[in-house]
Order: structure tokens, then C-alpha cells, then sequence
């Protein structure tokens, strides 16, 4: 069973309980990146479909973020001007999630590093200059998405996602916009009661993988301070979790240049007819193809996915199971 009690909450529901702070100006840090930087482009892996609650893009161009750190929850918001950025942060995690601003943004990732072999990834490095590998240093905000986009649609994935954070959650510090959230707590996430699950459209082997990994939450964010290779077999070791999930996870977590998705359904045939012509291309080609890029492998597949370069739809959207409903 996913949870037979449930969780308590400091506040009943999102939108009522505990206020959420005023306009109280937040902590604040200006970094100015050694090159050209997007933070579309580098944030948006963090972006869980377009009502994810922990991430906001306002008019202004401003990306708000909100993270369960290790000095709790706090929110984040980001903009960019004249050369450089401007992290303002509130809540317990302000001053840990401006300590990490620099290489949330891609400080830690070298793009030089990457040599193109195919003009077509030449070209899209040229348009996009500004493209970084962001790297958290969080593990399970990472893990636990990715978990819910195994072998599901990701309309369902994103649904299942909102559905529990805006009910486990909590409000997100500071003037964050409205229904931010932080993600729940390991324990949180322990409790949630199997029906609720159902609810949110998970079924009970992504629940029960969830669940075994939140039991050991504590072992998996060691893995942010791990090599890339050693932390996604530290995630591996739990079951439920295999080389998709782990490298879609470190990739995120760790802005790991080489950790190349494999399993997918749709990238192994985008990669193989931008680079090969072979929109049947399968994991093994899509590798070989890959095989001049080692070591930034997750990188060239980035610039392949930007480069607009993928085949026509031969066949309807799959449609969500809906397993709410039964």
C-alpha cells in the first residue's frame, strides 16, 4: 500500500493556512557569468510543464523557483540585465540557494568543452550561445518528477506532479506568485495515502518507487557531492530506478554534460534523423552516433533538440490513461 495514514500539514489547504510573507525585500546576490547566458535555456529543464508550482516565469523575463533545501524551503527568483544576474531568495534556504546561484546558472559547466562534428549541431551552438548545463545540488526534487515520467505521457506526468504539490506542499516563501509551492518533504511524500495517488493518476509501481526512495532520501542527496556515474548508480540501487530515471535525475541535479538519456521512446529516433537520417534510429544508434561526443553527450543531444531538426508525427498523440477514473 503507498500510505495507510494521512499526512499532517501545517496549513489545510494551499490557498488558506499560514499567509504567506509580505513584500519584505529578500536576500539578494549579483553574479556576472564569464559568457553568455539564457536562463530559459538553462532553467527550463527544471520546468515540469507549464503549471508546474515550483516554477514561474513572470512578464518581466524574471524565473521564480522554489526548492527544498537543506536548510529548508525557500523561493528564488532570478533575472537577468546588463551582463548580469540578480538572485533575490526568501524563506529558511534563501542564503543556501544564493550560495548555489552561480552554479544553478551553469558557472560549473564548459561549453568549450564540447567540439561540434555535425554542422547541424555547429549551427545551433552558434544561434544558441547561451546555453549552460544547470546544476541544483539536489537530488530528490529531480528524482521524484522524473519518476512520475516513467512510461507515461507527459501531460500525465506534469498533472500527477501539480496535483501533489499543490496538495503536499506548502506556500512558498516570500512574495513568490501565486500558488507557488515548495515540494513536500521526504516524510510528506512517505505518507501520502495510496487513494490520493490514484487521484493524482500514479500508479501503485511509480508510487511504490517514490516511496522506496524517500525511505532513503537522505543517502540519495549525498549523491549531489558524487561524481555523475557513481551517483547514478548510488540511485540505481533503489528499485524502480534504472538508467532513464537516473540520468534524467543527474542531468539535473548535477549538470552532468555526458549523462545521455537512454530508454526513451522518443529520442533515440530525433537524435538518429538529425545526425543519421534514421528516424528509426534505437538506443544503440543513437549511441554510436553519439560516440564522437563523449563526454558531453547529454549536451549535443540538448543542441540537437534545439535545433528543431526532428522527424514528422506518423502516428495521434498517445492519449492519458486517465487511471483516475477507474
Amino acid at each position: 500500500m503507498a500510505g495507510r495514514f494521512a499526512p499532517r500539514h501545517p496549513r489545510a489547504d494551499v490557498r488558506g493556512g499560514i499567509p504567506r510573507q509580505g513584500l519584505a525585500p529578500g536576500r539578494v546576490r549579483v553574479w556576472v557569468p564569464d559568457g553568455p547566458l539564457e536562463l530559459g535555456l538553462v532553467l527550463g529543464p527544471l520546468r515540469r510543464g507549464p503549471g508546474d508550482p515550483t516554477f514561474r516565469t513572470t512578464p518581466d523575463g524574471a524565473v521564480w523557483r522554489t526548492s527544498r533545501t537543506p536548510a529548508g524551503p525557500g523561493t528564488l527568483r532570478v533575472s537577468a540585465r546588463g551582463g548580469e544576474v540578480r538572485g533575490e531568495a526568501w524563506g529558511p534556504g534563501a542564503e543556501w540557494l544564493l550560495e548555489q546561484l552561480p552554479r544553478m546558472l551553469g558557472a560549473d559547466d564548459d561549453p568549450s568543452a564540447f567540439v561540434p562534428r555535425h554542422r547541424l549541431l555547429a549551427l545551433t551552438r552558434h544561434r544558441r550561445p547561451g546555453l549552460r548545463l544547470t546544476r541544483t545540488g539536489l537530488v530528490m526534487e529531480s528524482l521524484i518528477p522524473s519518476v512520475l515520467e516513467q512510461k507515461v505521457t507527459t501531460l500525465e506526468a506534469y498533472q500527477a506532479w501539480r496535483i501533489l504539490v499543490r496538495k503536499f506542499g506548502e506556500p512558498a516563501p516570500g512574495p513568490a506568485p501565486g500558488r507557488m509551492c515548495v515540494m513536500p518533504s521526504a516524510r510528506t511524500w512517505a505518507l501520502i495515502p495510496s487513494w490520493e495517488w490514484h487521484l493524482a493518476g500514479v500508479d501503485d509501481k511509480r508510487a511504490s518507487t517514490i516511496l522506496r526512495a524517500v525511505r532513503v532520501a537522505a543517502r540519495l542527496e549525498q549523491a549531489a557531492g558524487m561524481e555523475p556515474v557513481a551517483a547514478q548508480a548510488r540511485l540505481e540501487v533503489v528499485p524502480g530506478i534504472g538508467p532513464w530515471t537516473s540520468a534524467e535525475t543527474v542531468q539535473r541535479s548535477h549538470g552532468a554534460p555526458d549523462a545521455v538519456t537512454v530508454g526513451d521512446l522518443h529520442l533515440p529516433g530525433i537524435v538518429g534523423f538529425a545526425l543519421g537520417g534514421d528516424r528509426y534510429a534505437d538506443d544503440a544508434e543513437m549511441l554510436r552516433l553519439l560516440e564522437p561526443y563523449a563526454g558531453q553527450r547529454h549536451r549535443a543531444a540538448r543542441l540537437v533538440l534545439l535545433s528543431g531538426r526532428v522527424p514528422g508525427r506518423r502516428a495521434p498523440r498517445m492519449a492519458p490513461r486517465g487511471i483516475e477514473r477507474i
